[in-house]
Formats: C-alpha cells, structure tokens, sequence
C-alpha cells in the first residue's frame, strides 16, 4: 500500500511539473521612488529614500514644467529648414525642463525565486542613458533612450524580498530636436523562467507561403541553457485562431543546436490588413522529458506584400498606396509617458481620417503602440535614427553611432519582427551623411544587419537632399527609396532609380492653429502674425514644404509613386516652426489633429480623400466675425463629394466642382473665395456624380456664451487605475452654437470612481500646466482627461467657469 502510494504521489507531481507554468511576468509599474538630481550614493541598497516622490511609472518628470523659453535654449543652424545662420531657438524642445539626471528607485521581490531559474529585466524604453542597478552593483546600461532593452539580474539577485532595484538616468541639453521626455517614461518588467528558457524576443515566425486554402507558418525558437550548452529538448506548439480555436500543431525534439525550427500549416487563413485585422497565436511549450520547462506566445498575422517595379505596392495581392503619418512619440498633455488608452484614442481617430499607416518619427515606438497596430489594423514603417555620424544637434545619437547602431538595429527587429503590422523598417531621417560619399557605405551597413536579422521586410529612409542623393548614391541603395518633399521632383528621380518606383516617406508640413483664420487668405511660406498661430485655411506651409494639395496630385499622376507619410497626425511638444525664434510657442503648428487630439480642418481635407468608407462634408471658416460684415470671407468644402452649392443666409453663392486645374487646391477643395460676411448662417449642399443633393452642412453665427457641454470620447472605461476618458469641453450659445472667439478659463471636479489626470487646449501659446484641473478654451474648445480608479463605480465630472451655465457628464468604470 505505501509503495502504491509513493507511485501515486510521483505520478502527481510528475502531471503537476508538466503542466506548472515556469514563466512569471511582473509590470513594475508602483511603489518607486524618484528623485530629481544627481544624489550620491542612491544605488545603495540601504539608501534612504522615503522622502523621495512616490510615482508610477510610466513617468515623465519633466511634463509637469513649468514651461520656460530658457529651458534648453539653442542656437543652430537648422539644414533641413534651409537656415543659412544659427540662431536662437527657445521652443525648439518644448519649453520644458527635460535636462538633468534623475533617480528610480524600489523594492523588487521576485516570489520563490532560487536556484535554476533566470531573472530579466525589460526596459521598454528609458530617457536616456539608463544605468541599472540591483543591490547597488550595476546590472549593465543602455545608451538610446528610445529603444527597449533586456539585464539578466539573476547573479545581483538575494533570496526573499529584500532587492532593491534603482535606475539612474540623464538627459543632456542640445540632445533633441522636439521633446524627448524624461524618466522611465515607458514601461519596466521583470520575467523570471526555469534557466532553460525562451529568451527576451527568442522567437522569428514568417508566413513563407500564402494560397487561399493555406498558409505555410515557419516559427524559429531560441532556446537558451546553462552555459549554452545543448540537451535533449521538445517543443511543442499549436497555432490558435482569433476566436481561440486550435488550427494547427506540432512537437519537435531538439536534435543540433539552441534553435527549433517549426513548419505548420493553417488552413482557409484569414488575411491580415487594415481593413481586416485578424490575428493568430503561436503557443509553444518547452519540455526536458515531461518536465515543462517554459511557455512562450507569439502573436502574428497571416498577409503578404510586395514591392515590385512598374506597380509599387501590394498587400495581399491587391495594389494600394499608403495613407500614411509620421507621428512623434509624445501624448500631448501625458507628455512621453505612454499610455495604452490615449494611444487607442489616436489610432481611432486616424482610422476615422482613413489612415492606414504611421511612420514612428524618427526612432523605435513603445510596443503599446505596435500591439495596438496589429489588433485595430494600421501599417508601421519603424523608424530606428535621427541621426547616423554627422551631428545634427551638439548631443544628439552621432555621439553613440559608432558603438551602439548594430546593437540598437538589432534589439528594433528582434522586438517587432513578429508583428503583422510592420511592414518596412527605417534606417534614419534626413541624415546630413547624405551629402558624403560615406553616406551610401554606411546606409548599405545598415541594411544589410536589418535585412540579416529579418530578410522579410523591406528597408527605407526619408531622404530630404535630392541632388546629393543622387550624386552619392544613396537613393539607389535602398530597398524603398524615400524623399521627404520632393513631390515636384518625383519624375525625375523615377527617371533614374533602379527600383522603379518611390515612397513620400515625410510630405506636407502644412502648418494651422485649429479654429484660427487669418485675412487675406493666400497661399504663403513662413508665415508669421503677431498672436503666434497659423491660418486654418490650410494655404501655409514651411520654405521646404508643401499644401497637402501638391502632395495629392503627385501622388494621383505619376504612376509608382506608393503613398505618403504625412507630417504629422498630432501635434507635438516641441518645433513650433514658423516660431521657433518667438516665444511663448512650444509645440508644432503640423498636426492634422492639435495636441488635445482635437481634428483641425485639415483632418476633414485628408478624410475627404482617404477615408473611401464613410462620405465627407465640412466647412470652414466658423461664421462668427463681430466687425468684418461687408468683407471678403472666403468659404472652402473638404467634402468627398465632387460638387456643392453655398448659401450664405439662404442665397446661393454658386455651385463648385472639383476637376482638372492648374491650381492644385481646385482639384480637392472647393472655395467660394469671393464671400462678404454677414451674420446668420452659411450652408452648404453637396451633390453626387448624378447631380443629386445628398448632404448638407451649415454653421451658424455664435451667440453670446450660455453654457459649458462636455462630450466624452467613451463613458465605459475600465477599473485598472490606468484607463482614460478624453472629454471634449465647448463653450456653447444658448442654442448649442460653438463659440468660437470663447476663451473662458474652466475648472473641473472629478469624484467617484475616478480622478482628474490632465488637460489641454491646443494652443501652441499657451504655458497653463497640463496638470493643473484648469485651463482657459482655445476657439472655444479644451479637452479634459479623467483616469479610471481601480475600483468600479460611476465618476462624476464637472465644469465650470464664471458667467456660464456648468457642464457635468457621468462615466462608469467596470472591475475587470
């Protein structure tokens, strides 16, 4: 009987340690402590620091401010600008105090750890220069601040819970053209496995073979071992489908080496794109005998691409061109600190506009960002440098190049080589090596470690020194050549590239301030008013860009031009140009949307053409202009109508039709030009290709401000103590009409279930702290961000300001 027993018992822990899971990730994300300063000896364990700022992290410790135009002040002579002298730039970085050393510290426990297992720290991203410490030795550093890293701590480890983990990190001044954020501004985890494990990124899955009935899945998995050294292995895998059905297995025996290769097959594979975003999981389980050694997931995309001479791009067989924005990595008034709902928010409103694709201006994107790519389905051209060895900026990436560019290139790849939304890899942007026989040598060295790291993808850049592209060589070296604003000159480079077709790789950078409309209105370049803010009209741009306009005839007559990448989706903190010399301007003037994540008229223009799904009508300007009756007020449609009709207080303007000019903007935009204010109403009727009346649009002349209507992006949020609602605040007349001259400073209370987290405005002028729950509108308009608790229940907020009636809106949190 007991040795029946004894058999039971093996038995038991036997099933028991096949099926335990030896793999545990923790998110850092409480309890640090952090310090601003260079403190001595604060990587010691002992060190005492319960006086320090308890944080959360993701964190940013400079976005609080305040704003000050001596805060990394700059003079420089910007190339890309055309700049023929250095000059003093104050906004150029955002106006904000990123620059100096600051310190993380907390406690680390690391549950039952002990002999035979591995511990790894994973920073997804660290402004900048991390240095790690664990028990006050130094676990290893990085020097990108933009790129994720992995530390095996395992031998900096002591049994029990008494680790203390700290994080030195430094931002130098001069280190960045727009605002880099400071701290560990994405997030940090700790994954401990068995010490023979699937490493950090250990596995490369490609999708080799596509046909309507199946697609061939190749997975190759690393396996790491004490002292490298091989024994006998099973890995088992099983692909699940999106609705978590099993489609696919297979077992295979380590036979040579620390790599299994995997060849399974799905059938009836449903494709990846943006329009359908379907995905798979790769689940593989690691074994020595029956002893279950580690488990590992990859989440992929089953979809083909080409790049091919005479026809451009294809996705799944099926030729389009990209509709595309490059974006920074800040979230406006969250400054750096990433955040998973306010960049779903961005992504919805660009699949809205109908994008399709984000170039992650000009360095590696957090993998929040990518993940939420492949789910709601947007293309990514992933961008690694800014710059390659000729400095752009006193402390900027050249001084690491030489050291750290393999390294960096490689930890990019290996991180994001799985995701079905990455289509192409970028190996920098407007790299003054264009202009040296250097440049092509160096370009060349880049991709052939992108391409030997991933062979499937195609690598590009954003070219921005057309003669000398051309002259060097470097044009004809990449996979995709791309220029940034060089749309006059595409037939001529398509005349002498031997790919055969090219990439608007950074086009536009038409500036406006939502809501703000200057008179005359006139095409201009570097056009600057004493209040700091572009026209709205969408005529200015920069001395080396263009209207969206020249962009969209480029792209719609010269055959093998792909699409464009468009600067920018969002505003950003940082490059206020044309006012980078005048503060109190410290964020670009470029976004289709302002830096609340408010769409600008230009969004309309943009969603006219790109969005083929959903019909388009908007007009501009408002109409409420208290001292301009009897003056020329010129009237535009961004409608993807081809024709419309104004009335301005019920008399026809004349009807407009887009068509063949001369005059870009005539192909895309229809514009009463000759319109005389008069208070009332102007409306506009849009006809379809038969000539019939299909929609309507009419704004309204404001009254006086009645009221504040707060209107929220979502009310259903959940109760992680992370989750956001974005709630829009407008200053309305008594009959709902938008106040648009309204600039009323609001104050919000949130209570319940939830609390205030930020604000903003969108006005590239204005120094109010984002953090503050008060904010003067910007044409009327704020909008206001409120964070789920980790509780659930309703969150109560509410808007007031002197002279209006108050706005309140109640969300719901929900416990997971």
């Amino acid at each position: 009987m007991l040795l029946k027993n004894l058999l039971s018992a093996t038995l038991l822990l036997a099933a028991t340690a096949a099926t335990a899971q030896n793999r545990h990730e923790y998110l850092l994300d409480s309890n640090w402590k952090f310090s601003k300063g260079d403190v001595p000896n604060a990587a010691k364990p002992d060190f005492a620091d319960a006086k320090w700022q308890t944080v959360s992290v993701p964190h940013d410790w400079a976005i609080t401010g305040p704003f000050d135009g001596n805060n990394d002040l700059q003079v420089v002579k910007i190339e890309q600008n055309q700049e023929q002298k250095a000059t003093q730039k104050s906004g150029r970085t955002g106006g904000l105090p990123f620059i100096g050393t600051g310190w993380y510290r907390r406690k680390l426990a690391v549950p039952g750890f002990g002999s035979g297992q591995r511990a790894v720290l994973v920073f997804d991203g660290a402004m900048s220069d991390p240095h790690v410490f664990v028990n006050g030795k130094e676990a290893g550093h990085w020097a990108y601040g933009y790129n994720s890293f992995s530390l095996d701590i395992t031998s900096l480890l002591k049994p029990g819970d008494g680790n203390v983990l700290a994080v030195r990190l430094q931002n130098q001044s001069e280190a960045s053209r727009w605002y880099p954020g400071a701290g560990l501004y994405r997030n940090v985890h700790l994954v401990v496995t068995d010490d023979v494990h699937i490493p950090v990124w250990g596995t490369y899955l490609t999708t080799p073979e596509i046909t309507a009935t199946q697609a061939k899945v190749t997975l190759k998995t690393t396996v790491e071992t004490p002292g490298g050294k091989p024994q006998p292995l099973r890995l088992d895998t099983e692909i699940r489908d999106a609705a978590g059905k099993v489609v696919a297995t297979t077992s295979t025996e380590l036979t040579n080496g620390l790599t299994f290769e995997q060849n399974l097959t799905v059938p009836q594979p449903k494709l990846w794109s943006p329009e359908t975003p379907v995905l798979y999981t790769a689940s593989s389980k690691l074994y020595a005998g029956k002893v279950l050694k580690d488990a590992y997931k990859t989440t992929f995309g089953i979809r083909s691409f080409k790049f091919e001479k005479g026809v451009g791009f294809s996705l799944n067989g099926q030729p389009r061109k990209f509709k595309g924005v490059c974006n920074h990595h800040d979230l406006g008034p969250l400054g750096a600190a990433i955040n998973t709902a306010a960049l779903r928010r961005q992504l919805t409103l660009l699949k809205d506009l109908g994008c399709d694709a984000i170039r992650t201006s000009h360095n590696m994107p957090a993998p929040e960002l990518v993940a939420l790519c492949d789910e709601m389905g947007m293309m990514l051209m992933v961008e690694s440098f800014d710059e390659w060895k000729a400095p752009k900026v006193k402390n900027g990436y050249s001084q690491y190049f030489d050291e750290w560019s393999e390294k960096d290139l490689v930890n990019m790849v290996h991180h994001y080589r799985n995701n079905a939304s990455v289509i192409m890899w970028s190996i920098g942007n407007e790299v003054p090596d264009q202009s040296n026989a250097n440049g092509p040598i160096i370009a060349k060295r880049l991709q052939d470690i992108v391409h030997r790291e991933d062979p499937t993808r195609p690598v590009t850049m954003g070219l921005d020194r057309f003669d000398d592209d051309f002259k060097y060589g470097i044009a004809a070296v990449l996979d995709i050549p791309g220029f940034n604003y060089k749309p006059h000159r595409y037939p001529e480079a398509l005349a002498k590239l031997p790919q055969g077709f090219l990439l608007g790789s950074e086009t536009a950078s038409t500036v406006s301030s939502r809501g703000v409309y200057k008179f005359p209105v006139e095409k201009a370049k570097q056009k600057q008013y004493p209040d700091n803010q572009s026209s709205s009209y969408d005529l200015e741009a920069c001395v080396w860009s263009q209207t969206p306009d020249e962009e969209f005839a480029a792209q719609d007559d010269i055959p093998n031009v792909m699409g464009e990448f468009v600067w920018t989706g969002f505003d950003y903190l940082g490059e206020p140009t044309p006012y980078d010399e005048k503060w109190p301007s410290h964020s670009s003037y470029f976004g289709i949307l302002d830096l609340a994540g408010m769409p600008k008229d230009r969004y309309y223009l943009y969603r006219a053409r790109w969005n083929t799904a959903k019909p388009t009508l908007h007009i501009l300007p408002h109409w409420t202009w208290p001292g301009r009756e009897g003056q020329t007020t010129p009237v535009f449609a961004y409608t993807s109508y081809p024709s419309a009709e104004l009335f301005v207080n019920g008399q026809s303007q004349g009807r407009q039709t887009k068509g063949p000019s001369t005059e870009p903007q005539s192909r895309y935009r229809l514009m009463w030009k000759d319109v005389k204010y008069a208070p009332g109403s102007i409306k506009v009727v849009a006809y379809d290709a038969q000539g019939k009346a299909v929609a309507t649009e009419e704004v309204k002349t404001a009254g006086v401000p009645h009221h504040i209507k707060l209107v929220a992006d979502r009310t259903a949020l959940t109760a992680d103590g992370k989750d956001l609602a974005f709630i829009t605040a407008r200053v309305e007349d008594k009959d709902g009409n938008l106040c648009p001259d309204a600039a009323h400073s609001l104050s919000f209370a949130v209570s319940g279930a939830g609390s205030f987290r930020a604000i903003g405005n969108g006005d590239a002028t204005s120094l109010e702290p984002f953090q503050k729950p008060q904010m003067r509108v910007f044409q009327g308009q704020l909008v206001a961000i409120v964070q789920a608790g980790d509780k659930g229940g309703a969150v109560q907020v509410k808007a007031n300001s002197t002279g209006l009636q108050a706005g309140t809106i109640t969300l719901q949190t929900k416990a997971r």
